[in-house]
């Protein structure tokens, strides 16, 4: 590659060199440019007092499915950390970039990675290269989730391009519920609480009908109890909500928001069950629990607080026991399949699937 192509690459780019110079062949290593800077001869007058060394980067944001993606050039100091994407891509518009793979760069380009210059950015070709001749990347027009013309109270946005988004707005414009000030928190607003309550007054008729009763314990739990089923909770140790001051006092001791009930129910179920006259105990609780997401939170998906039913039994064998989960498996199902027509394949999970404190 020749000077005069060099510096037409660059004015395509819009690059306007300060000087130049001939220098001995280098790697890409930035100190064997910096040895083949200083040993060129300074008899050059265009060459200036102080440089930095720079480097071209490639990389991908991200992009919907169905849209090809637009690469990003970036030319930077040859010490710019190439992790602090997220920073850049803020400055520029862009979401979650990541350094193009070396498929995608020859897909880019028609180059390799090594041969990626300022020639190949530009579009232009050099006959002394040696190297294809490559064409900049035909600009890709950005799909937008916005629906031209949709009217205010439809949903404006494409759900092929932006499903998160689409979800959100089917909720909240189909009045289901609203966001709260609370991070992670929402308002279920009659239309969708009407469904939870066809649900409890569906579910609780067939439970009762096995004997179960209802039952409330206290959502707070000490943390001393919650210690002592330390390795039942360790799956979402982290997302226990602790409560510490009253008022504008510290609490002797921090007490729990409610993750899960075992800790709280059965140290009373060793109380109640004194001999196998006591059993079965059967208890069921409709509440609500608290379990502070540090994850995206979704709406009905994942919540830091949340209203469920928890049934918590107790037999003299197993095989009774047995016969009662299978029971209640298959009211499950038939919630599922019965009232919100979702269909159900049974089985069992595997360690990783299984909820945290199951």
């Amino acid at each position: 590659m020749t000077l005069e192509n060099i510096l037409t690459a660059l004015a395509a780019c819009k690059i306007e060199p300060k000087g130049s110079l001939s220098h001995a062949a280098t790697t890409t290593d930035p100190a064997s440019w910096k040895t083949a800077l200083e040993g060129a001869p300074s008899s050059n007058a265009t060459v200036p007092g102080a440089y930095k060394l720079t480097k071209t980067l490639v990389f991908k944001p991200k992009t919907a499915k169905n849209a090809a993606p637009t690469p990003v050039i970036v030319i930077a100091a040859q010490d710019t950390d190439t992790r602090a994407t997220n920073a850049l891509g803020k400055q520029i518009g862009q979401k979650e970039m990541r350094l193009a793979t070396d498929d995608l760069i020859n897909e880019f380009f028609g180059v390799e990675k090594s041969a990626v210059d300022f020639e190949a950015l530009a579009g232009e070709g050099s006959a002394d290269a040696g190297l294809p001749i490559a064409k900049a990347a035909a600009p890709t027009k950005k799909v937008e989730a916005k629906i031209e013309g949709a009217h205010q109270l439809a949903i404006g946005v494409d759900k092929e391009v932006d499903f998160s988004s689409w979800y959100t707005s089917v909720l909240v414009k189909s009045e289901m519920l609203d966001y709260y000030d609370v991070s992670g928190c929402y308002i279920l607003k009659p239309w969708s609480y009407s469904i939870w309550q066809t649900i409890q007054t569906w579910f609780d008729a067939h439970i009762k009908e096995l004997g179960v009763e209802n039952s409330y314990f206290p959502m707070f739990v000490s943390s001393k109890v919650l210690e002592k089923e330390k390795d039942h909770i360790e799956g979402f140790a982290p997302e226990v909500a602790w409560v510490t001051r009253a008022g504008s006092s510290e609490l002797e001791e921090p007490i729990a928001i409610r993750p899960t009930s075992e800790t709280v129910m059965y140290p009373y179920y060793a109380k109640w069950i004194q001999s196998h006259r006591d059993f079965p105990l059967k208890l069921n609780q409709w509440n609500s629990v608290v379990r502070w997401e540090f994850k995206t939170p979704q709406p009905f998906l994942r919540t830091r607080e949340f209203l469920w039913q928890e049934g918590h039994t107790a037999f003299l064998t197993k095989p009774e026991a047995d016969v009662e989960v299978r029971q209640i498996l298959d009211l499950y199902r038939r919630v599922y399949e019965e009232l919100l027509a979702v269909p159900v394949i049974p089985g069992i999970k595997s360690e990783k699937e299984k909820f945290a404190g199951g």
